[in-house]
């Protein structure tokens, strides 16, 4: 039957569907890759990969062993998890997706986490809330920082953390006013540089226009908020973006940063990860930071 090197091998292939890739990943060579999986499928009497010149993904069976991998080697490492924290050293890396905007809270959670456990790495993923959801899935992604009101693939868990509200941020020499508030009829006048309409966020941002009836032109679009930065910084062009970015992202531009009304707009940002009892202690210490940083 298979033990936990097997897992770790199908894991590897699951990530990276190529047998050299995987089997570099696991320090063997490709030859005694293939030999492994082809012991694997004898153990259990059926194929678990479809082969032809190449890896061309995982039969039904195999697909079902990669799910049990998965799970089974997520369970040990919340042992191992167990056993540290009553020694009282809790180690090793979380790997945790966040959505663009939330990336300065996940940046000042990671320091927090350092600090309590300086032995517990952090490694933060800019993704989109459905690559998250799907990678979560995948458990390659231990946690992420996501919205609240995306669809939970079932057996995750959410627990919120935060509201963001929605600033605009521009040139002095274009915004409507030097402070207080904008409506959003006021931001549709201005040129503006949003985040592509692939993105959760420029969707937020669009259904908030389309309530008072105003479809806007972007002079630019862009994936990230560098782009956005440039265009501000440089006169051309305001921006929205949700405030705790903002104070991080535009912090020092001499700019007008107005909070958006009529309709003020929210959506609560959370954290995801697959439910387990008990919770990992690495998850635990990991929202206790996240909460700190707020």
């Amino acid at each position: 039957m298979a033990d936990f090197r097997d897992m770790e091998l199908l894991l590897a292939l699951a990530r990276y569907r190529h047998f050299s890739q995987a089997a570099d990943e696991i320090g063997i060579s490709q030859p005694a890759f293939s030999a492994r999986i082809r012991k694997l499928e004898e153990s259990f009497g059926t194929p678990i990969v479809r082969r032809g010149n190449k890896f061309l993904g995982f039969t039904r069976e195999g697909e079902v062993l990669v799910k049990w991998a998965r799970k089974i080697l997520a369970d040990t490492e919340g042992m191992r998890q167990e056993v540290e924290v009553s020694k009282g050293d809790l180690r090793g890396k979380l790997i945790v997706g966040a959505v663009p905007t939330a990336l300065p809270v996940a940046a000042q959670a990671a320091a927090n986490l350092r600090a309590q456990h300086p032995n517990l790495a952090m490694e933060i993923h800019s993704l989109s809330s459905r690559q998250i959801a799907k990678q979560l899935n995948d458990y390659t992604l231990d946690a992420g920082i996501t919205y609240v009101d995306e669809d939970v693939i079932p057996g995750d868990m959410m627990t919120p953390l935060y509201e963001e509200t929605y600033v605009l941020i521009a040139p002095r020499a274009i915004a409507p006013r030097p402070s207080g508030s904008a409506t959003w009829a006021e931001a549709a006048a201005l040129p503006l540089c949003l985040l592509t309409r692939n993105m959760r966020n420029r969707q937020f941002i669009d259904e908030a226009f389309a309530a008072v009836g105003c479809f806007p032109d972007p002079v630019m679009e862009t994936n990230g908020f560098t782009a956005a930065l440039v265009q501000v910084a440089g006169g051309g062009a305001a921006t929205i973006a949700p405030k705790g970015l903002a104070e991080v992202v535009f912090a020092g531009l001499d700019t007008v940063r107005l909070s958006l009304v009529d309709p003020v707009l929210s959506h609560g940002i959370g954290l995801a990860f697959k439910a387990q009892d008990p919770v990992l202690p690495a998850l635990e210490a990991l929202d206790d930071a996240l909460r700190a940083s707020l």
